[in-house]
């Protein structure tokens, strides 16, 4: 059986660091992960030492291997395997017709919460989503934590999938999930029947809500 991803105490400035630390970690690598690197790790020590040492592995992983290497094993990682997407709702729905409705969704939960999409993404994109969160104000962040809380069930199945291969983003994803409240029973169900069966494929019909909130209080 699987252990999950323990919750580790932060403030919420220790957590939004922690969310555009990761933003930036899962972007496609390119030149400029040097520099937020560098950014990074003169943030490291304000963090919990759990936290920190995840964060760390991946650092340390990235000046070993390089930008090139790092993102050869991006795309064969993110873009060629079903159960790494990086696309919060593909855990939920899949390549189904309702991923349309999933995206409108989270976009407009985005433009509630006063964020426009500037960047080359989806909004369920976890870049995205994370980097909202840390730029939020306190309201906001937490509106925007509960999401990321949401598809906790899709972060560890990532998680986990990130740990079979081996993958040093392993690290980014579990110090994601270390800032996220405790996983509930429901949610852990979910997670089981995901690894089970993987994301879904087609729902019968296309009347079925949304296995997700649609609104933003």
């Amino acid at each position: 059986m699987n252990t999950f991803s323990a919750p580790i105490p932060m403030s919420r400035k220790q957590r939004q660091i922690v969310h555009m630390a990761c933003s930036l970690f899962l972007d496609y690598p390119s030149p400029t992960l040097l520099l937020a690197l560098d950014a990074v790790e003169q943030q490291i020590d304000f963090l919990p030492d759990l936290v920190a040492k995840e964060l760390k592995k991946f650092c340390d992983h990235i000046r070993l291997v390089g930008i090139r290497s790092l993102a050869e094993h991006y795309v064969t990682t993110f873009d060629q395997r079903r159960r790494c997407s990086l696309y919060l709702s593909y855990f939920a729905v899949g390549d189904t017709r309702q991923r349309g409705a999933a995206l409108v969704a989270f976009q407009d939960a985005l433009r509630v919460l006063g964020f426009e999409l500037a960047r080359n993404e989806l909004p369920d994109h976890l870049c995205v989503i994370l980097e909202a969160s840390a730029l939020a104000e306190s309201k906001a962040h937490a509106t925007l934590v509960d999401m990321l809380s949401a598809h906790r069930d899709g972060l560890e199945v990532l998680r986990t999938a990130l740990e079979q291969l081996g993958s040093p983003y392993v690290h980014v994803i579990q110090t994601v999930c270390m800032s996220l409240p405790q996983i509930d029973q429901e949610t852990a169900d979910h997670y089981y029947d995901l690894i089970r069966q993987g994301p879904p494929a087609e729902l019968v019909g296309i009347g079925t809500p949304l296995p997700f909130p649609t609104t933003m209080n």
